[in-house]
């Protein structure tokens, strides 16, 4: 099973695991990889609503037995990529790691997802999203001053600083192996990603130019950068950075007063606190209709449900219906090679056996080594 995109005819062998792993083998999948999941035996493998486990097909093999051990080798051996989501040193300790892959395939990209990286005082502890991006210094720098910082669900970490800079080395890896004819291992560390999406606010704090939490311009607490509630309980968010932005924002709502025309630091809460206040007199819809589709930097906080339904996402299909269920389509889009959702998530053994035989495995080490 491969997909019409631009990675179509590239193998990656997904070894199961849960968060930025799975959905760096989605991304790849809709861009036209084919995708085989090694599952664990008596697992049930993805739910019908899981869409991080879409577009590939899943094998379950016992990684604790000689034959399933030799089946993964075999599958390696014809595969293009190699992703897993273990600690340090599990896929070593399988006679799985890297050194054994190469000498197998050489060519074989390794590409490895851990919150804290292969190496490092903490590479070998448990953690999730919320203990990596807070040690990087991103967690303590969003949310109010007089609250405790708010993690920004698991997208910043496991899905920004991980999922997609591992995608990224991939395919990077990828394409520098038409020149080397090799392979080569990506140690992606949700914390070296989540620094890397860090650069802006470093630079800001080289010049002298950021303040601690509730002291920037990007954090919420700029009159003219933040969300408001109205009349009905809802939000907006306004974004309107620029001079010329803000005075256009103020100008669409028929606010003239001197007071609030103020963007310096010093003035952030009293005309932030006047601008709540306005805010609040009329609700969500209201405000969108009159400020929305201008350059006032205008948009309505909405809910999942409600975005879905939202004209300029309606109208690029960022989100689509696909196998019963509601998704974001796949991204970026491509002129010539589109991606596509190439399937529902995948239940444990689901076109497992037919993926191995097509990648060149004998039905017999098949046989040997898949279990329900």
């Amino acid at each position: 099973m491969s997909g019409s995109g631009p990675l179509h005819g590239v193998r990656v062998l997904e070894f199961a695991g849960i968060g930025p792993t799975p959905f760096c083998a989605m991304l790849l999948s809709d861009l036209g990889a084919d995708v085989l999941r090694i599952d664990r035996p008596g697992t049930p493998g993805a739910y019908a609503t899981e869409v991080l486990a879409r577009g590939r097909r899943s094998i379950a093999i016992d990684l604790k037995d000689k034959a399933g051990i030799e089946a993964c080798r075999e599958l390696a051996r014809s595969a293009d990529v190699l992703i897993e989501g273990f600690r340090p040193g599990v896929m070593e300790r399988l006679g799985l790691g890297p050194e054994e892959m190469a000498e197998i395939n050489p060519r074989l990209v390794y590409g490895r997802m851990t919150g804290w990286g292969q190496t490092g005082p903490l590479a070998k502890v448990a953690g999730h999203d919320i203990n990596y991006i807070a040690i990087t210094g991103a967690l303590g720098a969003i949310g109010p001053a007089d609250r405790p910082p708010t993690p920004p669900l698991n997208l910043l970490g496991d899905f920004g600083g991980g999922s997609l800079y591992l995608a990224l080395g991939i395919v990077s890896a990828l394409l520098e192996r038409e020149r080397s004819q090799l392979g080569q291992v990506i140690d992606a560390a949700i914390v070296d990603g989540v620094a890397s999406l860090f650069g802006m606010h470093a630079g800001f704090v080289g010049a002298g130019m950021a303040g601690g939490r509730g002291q920037n311009m990007l954090d919420g607490s700029a009159n003219y950068y933040r969300c408001y509630e109205c009349a009905d309980g809802k939000y907006v968010a306004v974004g309107a950075f620029e001079p010329h932005f803000y005075a256009l924002l103020l100008e669409s709502m028929g606010l003239d007063a001197p007071a609030l025309k103020s963007q310096s630091q010093e003035d952030w809460e009293s005309v932030g606190a006047r601008l709540s206040e306005i805010f609040l007199t009329r609700t969500q819809r209201e405000w969108s209709e009159m400020l929305e589709g201008t350059d006032a930097c205008f948009a309505p906080v909405l809910s999942f449900e409600d975005a879905v339904k939202h004209p300029h996402m309606a109208a690029r299909n960022s989100y689509v219906t696909a196998f019963g269920i509601t998704q974001p389509a796949p991204a970026p889009r491509f002129s010539r090679t589109p991606g596509e959702i190439q399937g529902p998530p995948t239940r444990t053994n689901d076109g497992g056996r037919e993926a191995a035989l097509e990648w060149g495995l004998p039905p017999s080490v098949i046989e040997a080594a898949a279990r329900p």
